[in-house]
């Protein structure tokens, strides 16, 4: 089955940077690479993309077509890369009303998932 990546969540990716998660290797053995996108995102949206974690989606058109993402979340392999305190805005609305806006930094892991076909 081929879960598409919901359309309403499209800014979160379009935003996102391109990066490579490197863990340490075991004595002997080679480092773990992966690429991911890193996203610093409001906490109001993570909580929406909550549900799609540790689940792989294919991403439709835009500057990743081609590739699958997954949020990483509890993934032990990935722990230095769950999500973190992305800090906080503090502003004032037009109106004259003081907020505080929290976000949170994710990365969602980054396969390239283009098929061929037989010409």
């Amino acid at each position: 089955m081929r879960r598409m990546w919901p359309d309403e969540f499209n800014a979160i990716i379009d935003d996102a940077e391109e990066v490579v998660l490197e863990s340490p290797a075991e004595p002997g053995e080679a480092p773990l690479r992966r690429k991911a996108l890193k996203a610093r995102i409001a906490m109001e949206d993570y909580e929406r993309i909550w549900p799609l974690a540790e689940m792989r989606f294919r991403l439709g058109e835009g500057s990743f077509s081609g590739k699958a993402i997954t949020l990483i979340t509890t993934n032990p392999h990935y722990h230095a890369w769950h999500p973190k305190d992305g800090g906080s805005l503090e502003a004032v609305s037009d109106s004259g009303r003081h907020y505080k806006k929290d976000y949170i930094v994710v990365h969602f892991l980054l396969d390239d998932v283009r098929e061929t076909s037989p010409a």
